[in-house]
């Protein structure tokens, strides 16, 4: 029998838990001192203990899964977070919205604010518009004080928080032509989510490296989205997605044409003042390049930047684990600003993985 929450705590609700995103959302709220879970929904473990489905969450001894039935969950917390599959996140988050509960959505319905665009890439009318107008983008680093005001979060895709946040003091401090962006990232198989599939079975993905979803990938829109914004006009990019043999992490190449002359030290120095006071994104020095081993596990973004001075070319690399940062530590980020929590509470102890 589950004991009573602490009405001291934030009590939380995560639909989906069982997936790889709600797993880490239990992982890394098991060591945030201000929070309760309380629900956890999972359709295909319902009635599992949490910690039978991963041993590792022994602190969650009392919490079972359970089907989502919206009503039932209502009253069991105040904050929801949704990782559930794109598509089916619309009706869940208007209804917990709707009741007045704190929502986080970690698919892809309410991230992309036109549409129309949705509709053309993700196939799928959008049939909560009026609840789409008022979520607010989860990129702290950009939209934090809209983020400490808003209800409703749509947290950011994994290959689009590396992109962006590459690309943020470059595109803001117009270093760079925008018809010339390529972006070229590579993900652990982690980023597909946790499902069976041939094509993400050990010996179909181990000892290979190959590009999927060329000029298709619905993170282009978000990520096109967001770098027009910070531009004030449309921008179109080239996007190439790769998987990489491993379980988790993403790597992101970005090349882009340089408007005048600079050297590697003055764009690093740019790069430096635009991210100082960020808590969660760290600009490597010019000898040293991000590599996803070093942001395994925690909320950081490693970003590293050179110019090539023989092609006039800017290239930025950036790291992020694809399940932390890349959303479910971004989404814990994303809560914290909501309920005026300290931004980093939760995420600033996450170890590395071994």
């Amino acid at each position: 029998m589950m004991k009573k929450p602490d009405t001291d705590k934030l009590t939380v609700g995560i639909c989906g838990a069982s997936g790889y995103t709600g797993m880490e959302l239990l992982r890394i709220l098991a060591l945030h001192p201000r929070v309760e879970v309380t629900a956890a929904t999972s359709e295909k473990s319902a009635g599992k203990k949490v910690h039978e489905l991963f041993p590792f969450l022994s602190s969650y001894a009392g919490l079972a899964f359970e089907p989502m039935d919206r009503e039932k969950l209502l009253d069991k917390a105040d904050l929801f977070f949704l990782a559930l599959p794109h598509g089916a996140s619309q009706e869940a988050v208007h209804y917990f919205f709707s009741k007045g509960k704190k929502v986080i959505d970690l698919s892809a319905d309410y991230r992309i604010r036109d549409p129309k665009t949705y509709a053309a890439w993700y196939g799928l009318l959008h049939a909560r518009q009026s609840t789409l107008k008022k979520s607010v983008y989860g990129l702290p680093e950009i939209y934090r004080d809209k983020i400490k005001k808003a209800a409703l979060i749509a947290n950011p895709g994994c290959y689009p928080t590396s992109a962006v946040l590459g690309m943020l003091p470059a595109v803001r401090n117009r270093l760079v032509n925008l018809a010339s962006i390529v972006i070229d990232s590579k993900s652990g198989t982690s980023g597909a989510g946790r499902k069976a599939d041939l094509g993400l079975a050990f010996c179909e993905v181990n000892e290979g490296f190959k590009a999927y979803g060329l000029v298709t990938h619905r993170h282009t829109p978000e990520i096109e989205q967001e770098i027009s914004n910070l531009a004030g006009k449309k921008v179109v990019v080239n996007f190439t997605p790769h998987l990489l043999p491993v379980d988790r992490g993403i790597l992101t190449t970005i090349y882009a044409k340089l408007r005048k002359k600079m050297n590697t030290k003055g764009v690093l120095a740019l790069y430096n003042r635009a991210y100082a006071k960020e808590p969660f994104v760290r600009v490597l020095a010019e000898e040293s390049l991000p590599n996803i081993k070093h942001v395994r596990g925690t909320n950081t973004c490693e970003i590293g930047v050179r110019v090539n001075d023989r092609t006039g070319t800017l290239i930025i690399v950036s790291a992020i684990d694809n399940l932390v940062k890349g959303a479910s530590g971004q989404a814990i980020q994303n809560m914290n600003l909501m309920m005026g929590f300290d931004e980093t509470e939760g995420l600033c102890q996450l170890a590395l993985y071994p």
